[in-house]
Order: structure tokens, then C-alpha cells, then sequence
């Protein structure tokens, strides 16, 4: 049995894991490759990252049919989230399309009240209201001005943060119902799955699987290597002994870097009323985390 870690460990952990994935939304930007390429990519990389690391802990694969089949939805609500993703990523920008993904957390809350007939609780009322008018904020200004694809992105992203949502409940479902799988040996299986639907979409569209150059290679290593693969398995480790509040108080960390990425490295122009406008939809966000500390990245 492996060791716990310590209060002190697991928060690193999870915030190193934070930080991680925040680059995420980055290397979709720097690579050179189709939209759905480089999604493909990272959940391919990514997936037999994490394979060699469940070969290596000689941990199970296969735990029969039932699994399987909540493999495959779940990597195909995987597969949606990725493709609407990237593409809000290349119509807004890694910083914005990042903090509309992360609206997945009002789409939980809602699947649980009317779903599973929780009680939505006061954060949940405060959030939702403050988190529109911080979105309202941020994307006022250019809604028109920067014409149809900005536009799109927007709703793509707001798309990208229903698909990750039915992609949490798929998994969640999946695991209650048939826990046979340890965390790892799932992410690897659900990330294969997602790596062939993918695939398929790019064989459908036409969308090409070459990657031009070797620095486009680097990106995509460290999207799928270090952003999913390690970053999901640091978070996974200090994710489950912390409070729920500090641990999405933690998580919050990676759409609030991806914003700040989005500034630093690509000059993403930003006004006082858009850092407020992100400012108020991450505060909102982490509100309505309390009770559902689930992060996109």
C-alpha cells in the first residue's frame, strides 16, 4: 500500500497539478496542428503515458463489459469537450475559453438538483447570477466588434463546459456502479477510447495527422505528458484528503493562470472592465465549486 501523503504534500500536489494544467489551453495555441489534432494528441500521448504507469504498478485493465461501456461514453463526452474546446480556444483565446469550460461546475449543480434532488443551497444562487454578469463583463465589448468566429468561440466554449459536465456524470456513474477500475487505469483507458473517436472525426473531416515540425512535437508532448497525463495524476493524489472548499479554492488556480498565459505570452488586450469581468466569473465559479470542486483543464 502506498503511503499517504501529508496535508502539506497533497496541497502541493494538487496545486502543482493546477498549475500544470493551466498550460493546457497554451499548447493547443503554440501547436501547429488542426483543432481536433491536437486533441487527438494529447489524449493519445497522454493515454499511453498513463498505460506504461498502470503496467508498471501492474495494476487491472480490464474489469469486464459494464466497464468498458462506461469507458466509452464517458470518452466520448471526452471527445465532444476536446473538440469544442480547442476551436473556442483558437476563436477567444486560451484565457477565456478556459473560464467558460470551467462553467461546467453550474451545469453539475443543476444536474444535481434536478437530477438527484439536491438542494441547490444559497452559494449556488449567488454564483449563478455573478457569474453571468461577470461573462457579460468580459465578452461585452467584443462581442461585436470582433465579429462571428469570437462569437462562436464563446458559445464553444460554453458547449465545451456541458460536454465536460456530462463527461464528470458519465464517469461518476461509471465508477459507483462498477468501482472495479483503480483512477489511473480508468483516465488511461477513457483517454485510448477518446484518442480513436478523435481519430475517427479527423479520418471523416479530412483533418490531417501530420505535425510540421519538431517544436510542434515538443508542444504536444508536454499537452499530453505533462498537461494531462502528470497533471491528472498529481491532482488525483492530493485531490482526495483535502476539504472540498480549499481544494476548489486550489483548482482555481488553473483557469485564473490560463487568463494570465493568455496575456503574457500572446498580448491578449484586456481592460479594466474585462480583469474584473474574469475576476467576478472566477470568483463565481470557485462559489459555486463549494459543494462540486470538479475543475476542467
Amino acid at each position: 500500500m502506498r503511503p499517504a501523503l501529508s496535508p502539506g504534500r497533497d496541497l502541493i500536489s494538487l496545486l502543482a497539478g493546477a498549475i500544470l494544467i493551466s498550460f493546457s489551453s497554451i499548447m493547443v495555441k503554440l501547436a501547429q496542428v488542426g483543432p481536433t489534432a491536437s486533441g487527438f494528441y494529447r489524449v493519445l500521448l497522454g493515454g499511453l503515458g498513463l498505460l506504461a504507469l498502470v503496467l508498471a504498478r501492474r495494476e487491472r485493465l480490464w474489469a469486464g463489459w459494464r466497464p468498458l461501456a462506461g469507458a466509452l461514453a464517458a470518452g466520448l463526452f471526452f471527445a465532444l469537450d476536446l473538440f469544442f474546446w480547442h476551436r473556442s480556444i483558437l476563436y477567444v483565446g486560451p484565457g477565456l475559453a478556459t473560464i467558460l469550460a470551467n462553467f461546467q461546475v453550474f451545469i453539475l449543480a443543476g444536474a444535481g438538483v434536478l437530477m438527484f434532488g439536491e438542494r441547490p443551497g444559497w452559494r449556488l444562487a449567488a454564483a449563478i447570477p455573478l457569474a453571468v454578469l461577470g461573462l457579460f463583463m468580459v465578452v461585452a465589448q467584443d462581442w461585436v466588434h470582433l465579429g462571428p468566429e469570437y462569437r462562436l468561440g464563446v458559445v464553444f466554449g460554453l458547449v465545451t463546459a456541458l460536454c465536460y459536465a456530462c463527461y464528470l456524470l458519465t464517469l461518476r456513474g461509471a465508477m459507483r456502479r462498477q468501482p472495479t477500475l483503480g483512477a489511473t487505469a480508468n483516465v488511461a483507458l477513457i483517454s485510448l477510447i477518446c484518442a480513436g473517436l478523435l481519430a475517427l472525426e479527423m479520418l471523416n473531416a479530412g483533418e490531417s495527422f501530420a505535425v510540421p515540425t519538431a517544436a510542434d512535437w515538443g508542444w504536444l508532448l508536454i499537452y499530453g505528458l505533462a498537461c494531462h497525463a502528470l497533471g491528472w495524476v498529481l491532482i488525483s493524489r492530493g485531490l482526495g484528503r483535502i476539504p472540498a472548499s480549499r481544494a476548489g479554492l486550489s483548482l482555481l488556480l488553473q483557469p485564473t493562470l490560463s487568463f494570465v498565459w493568455d496575456m503574457l505570452l500572446f498580448a491578449r488586450p484586456t481592460t479594466a472592465l474585462e480583469a474584473a469581468g474574469a475576476a467576478l466569473a472566477l470568483g463565481a465559479i470557485y462559489l459555486g465549486s463549494l459543494s462540486r470542486p470538479e475543475q476542467s483543464g
